[in-house]
């Protein structure tokens, strides 16, 4: 029996417009430029304060000096820092975050946050409506009958669900305008512990102190005022922050949101690596570079820049991204980057160090959700003793991972070659 046609007319009619209507979105965003950023002989140098005003010019960060900083790895620093500083507000607490699920350290957090609400303080918590659908929802009752104030970014709606796929991925925590945490650690049993087994990630998050914690309540009050149409003033959120004793750290807080041409973090990206000049260390939680990226990683490989890249291996959470990104590791590996794979857990740190000079630590991974988007912040150090502390995490890191070498990737299997390329086709969602 044949088909009717028009029971075959239609669907194909329905599906060349969604294709028609994702590959004009694509092209929107498509940039010019087939590589990243040129600058020649007069390239900033990232340890001098030139590599800074340029930053500043580039996405609007301000310049902040006299910051301190301390550098956390894992849950079993991470979370007992965040608890101590929840615990230490005695005007605000301002929290933002994607990922908010389940467990043991998610009560404790709720338990916290309600504790400070009932002494007075003011508790703003902004969750992602997408990154906290597996959040028991008891939570948030408990949270709002405490006294806190709750807020979802972006909820769902039926007149809005092409913002769907922009979500806010920013890890914030800011005490009364004087104390900020960031990074890319989430509050969910999977953060906990110290990456002794594929349950618990490794992850890396540091607490600041200092003029830059502005930056941070800066990125926060963004989106709560879009979230809740409330504006965040006076000194509970925007203290006088004056230059701490004795530190020496220059900060800026890079923040982006989504849209046409390069973001904030984007064009950081891209200045960060054409501006390198001999050592570029990068942990990536996902990494899926556009052909830009991956030119503009060759060109500092090819003028003499040591490239280490770190990425999750097997025990990634979503191997779908992993995959995307292989297809890039041909010509990297090519140009003489050299590609690490971690092996015993998933790999959800996001950092960056430039020339032991540079560093940069946030929620911003390497690929185009990050880049395009979604809403991001990444906190910019200029501090050789905090380049020094990453860059040994980084060697421990590779210690407990596997490089990729250029004759054996080779000699993977075709079928793994064309799934590779396939995924480049929804390399924009990723």
């Amino acid at each position: 029996m044949r088909t009717p046609p028009a029971r075959i007319a239609y669907p194909a009619a329905v599906s060349a417009l969604g294709v028609a209507w994702y590959a004009s979105d694509s092209l929107r965003h498509r940039r010019e430029q087939g590589s990243g950023y040129s600058m020649g002989e007069d390239a900033p140098d990232p340890a001098e304060r030139d590599f800074l005003i340029t930053t500043e010019a580039l996405t609007a960060a301000p310049i902040a000096e006299g910051n301190e900083i301390e550098l956390l790895i894992n849950g079993d620093e991470i979370f007992p820092a965040f608890l101590e500083t929840i615990a230490s507000a005695t005007r605000a607490v301002n929290l933002l975050t994607y990922v908010y699920w389940r467990g043991e350290i998610a009560e404790e957090v709720a338990a916290a946050l309600c504790a400070k609400a009932k002494e007075g303080v003011e508790v703003n918590i902004l969750l992602d409506w997408v990154g906290t659908l597996k959040m028991d929802t008891t939570l948030i009752d408990d949270l709002r009958d405490g006294g806190a104030n709750v807020a979802k970014f972006r909820p769902l709606k039926p007149y809005a669900l092409r913002r769907l796929d922009n979500r806010t991925h920013r890890k914030l925590l800011i005490v009364d305008g004087e104390v900020g945490m960031t990074g890319g650690v989430g509050i969910a049993d999977e953060w906990t512990g110290n990456a002794q087994d594929r349950d618990h990630w490794r992850d890396t998050h540091v607490r600041v102190r200092g003029p830059v914690v502005r930056g941070l309540q800066g990125a926060f009050a963004e989106n709560w005022l879009e979230a809740t149409g409330s504006v965040l003033v006076g000194p509970s959120h925007l203290p006088v922050l004056e230059p701490r004793e004795g530190a020496t750290a220059t900060m800026q807080v890079v923040r982006s949101r989504a849209g046409v041409g390069d973001t904030n973090v984007e064009a950081l990206m891209f200045l960060a690596i054409a501006a390198t000049r001999q050592t570029m260390d990068l942990t990536a939680a996902y990494f899926a570079p556009r052909p830009a990226f991956t030119c503009a990683l060759v060109e500092a490989a090819g003028r003499g820049v040591r490239v280490r890249i770190l990425v999750p291996g097997g025990e990634g959470d979503k191997q779908i991204v992993r995959a995307a990104g292989r297809e890039s590791y041909d010509e990297l590996l090519d140009a003489g980057v050299q590609l690490y794979e971690y092996c015993p857990t998933m790999l959800h740190a996001k950092s960056l160090v430039l020339d032991g000079a540079w560093s940069s630590v946030g929620s911003v991974n390497f690929d185009n959700r990050s880049f395009q988007l979604q809403d991001e912040a990444t906190l910019c150090v200029q501090d050789e003793r905090f380049a020094a502390q990453l860059t040994a995490q980084f060697e421990r890191d590779l210690e407990q991972s596997q490089e990729i070498r250029p004759g054996r990737w080779s000699e993977r299997r075709l079928r793994q070659r064309v799934s590779e390329k396939a995924l480049t086709l929804i390399r924009r969602e990723l």
